[in-house]
C-alpha cells in the first residue's frame, strides 16, 4: 500500500458512520378484487328435513320387508294367517310300514301266491288308532272271538253268522277299536280263512258283495254309498261301503275289504251328527286297505 494512503497513527478515529436506514419495501401491489361468491344451490331447510324423513322411512320400510319375507318364506304354510290350509276333518294317524315278512315269504298278491295269502302276523295289518284317539277296551289289537264279532250285528242274525264262521274254514280274527274327542267311534275286524277262495265264499254265503249283508246293531238299514268311488283300492282287493244318516242316533259308515284271504270290516259311529263329515270314514277306509295290500 503507498504513503499517500497510509492513516496517521495519531489522527483521531472518525466518527462511526450513522447505521444506514433498512431498505424500504416497494408497496405491495393491490390484491385483485375477490369474485362475487355464486348464488348459494343449497335447498331450503324444509326441502332437507323431508328428504331425510322420506329417506329415513324408505331404509326401515326396507329392513322390515326384508325381515317380514325371510320371516315368511321359514314358516310353515299353516303358520302364516290368510294362508292356513282349513282342516277337512282328517285324522292325525302315524305313519305307517307294511310288517316284515317271514324269510322268503311272499306278498299276498304276488307272482306265485295263487291262495293270496297273507303270511304276515294279521294282528300287525290292523290300522292303529289316530293321535288323541282312546282306545276300546275290549278291542285292543289282538285276537278276539266270534262271539264279539257276531255283537256288532242284530240279535236275530248272530246265531247263523257265528255258525257261518265256524264252517267256513276260519283261521281267527284280530281286531281294534278307539274313540276320538268328538265321540265318534270306529272299530276295525280282521278275519283271516285259510285262502281267498274261503274269504269270497264268506262274501258271497253274506250277500255282501250284493248289499250290506247282515244287518249292523242299528235302527236304520244301510244304504251303498253312491258316492264312495273305491278311491286308494289297491289292485287286487275290494271295497264295499255303505252308510246312513237319516238316525236320531246320530251316523254310522260300514265298509267290508276283501283282500286275499282276508276279510275287514270297518264300522264307524258318529252319534248325534246326522251331518258329520265323512272324510274320517274314507281316510280310516283307504288306510286299512293299503296295509291289507
Amino acid at each position: 500500500m503507498s504513503e499517500q494512503t497510509a492513516v496517521p497513527a495519531t489522527e483521531p478515529e472518525p466518527e462511526a458512520a450513522a447505521p444506514s436506514p433498512a431498505p424500504v419495501m416497494p408497496p405491495m401491489p393491490p390484491m385483485p378484487p375477490v369474485p362475487p361468491a355464486a348464488p348459494s344451490r343449497r335447498p331450503p331447510r324444509r326441502l332437507l328435513r323431508a328428504v331425510a324423513r322420506w329417506t329415513t322411512a324408505v331404509l326401515v320400510c326396507g329392513v322390515v320387508g326384508a325381515g317380514t319375507a325371510y320371516g315368511i318364506t321359514s314358516m310353515e304354510r299353516t303358520d302364516v294367517p290368510g294362508l292356513a290350509t282349513e282342516s277337512d276333518g282328517r285324522w292325525d294317524y302315524p305313519a305307517l310300514s307294511l310288517p316284515a315278512l317271514p324269510a322268503d315269504a311272499p306278498r299276498p298278491f304276488s307272482k306265485g301266491n295263487t291262495a293270496e295269502v297273507h303270511y304276515a302276523d294279521v294282528r300287525d295289518l290292523l290300522l292303529p288308532a289316530p293321535a288323541g284317539a282312546t282306545a276300546d277296551k275290549k278291542l285292543k289289537g289282538g285276537w278276539v272271538s266270534t262271539a264279539q264279532f257276531a255283537s256288532e250285528y242284530r240279535e236275530h242274525e248272530r246265531a247263523d253268522l257265528t255258525q257261518m264262521l265256524k264252517d267256513s274254514a276260519l283261521r281267527h280274527i284280530a281286531a281294534r277299536g278307539w274313540t276320538v274327542a268328538d265321540g265318534t267311534e270306529s272299530r276295525i275286524y280282521l278275519l283271516q280263512f285259510n285262502s281267498a277262495a274261503y274269504a269270497q265264499a264268506f262274501f258271497d254265503d253274506t250277500y255282501i258283495s250284493s248289499s250290506p249283508g247282515p244287518g249292523l246293531r242299528w235302527p236304520e238299514d244301510l244304504q251303498l254309498d253312491q258316492s264312495w268311488e273305491d278311491g286308494g283300492k289297491v289292485p287286487g282287493t275290494r271295497t264295499y261301503a255303505y252308510g246312513e244318516s237319516r238316525s236320531g242316533e246320530g251316523r254310522i259308515h260300514q265298509a267290508y275289504i276283501r283282500a286275499g284271504d282276508t276279510v275287514a270290516l270297518l264300522v264307524q259311529k258318529q252319534p248325534g251328527k246326522k251331518n258329520a263329515p265323512v272324510i274320517p270314514f274314507r281316510q280310516t277306509l283307504i288306510l286299512q286297505n293299503q296295509l291289507l295290500g
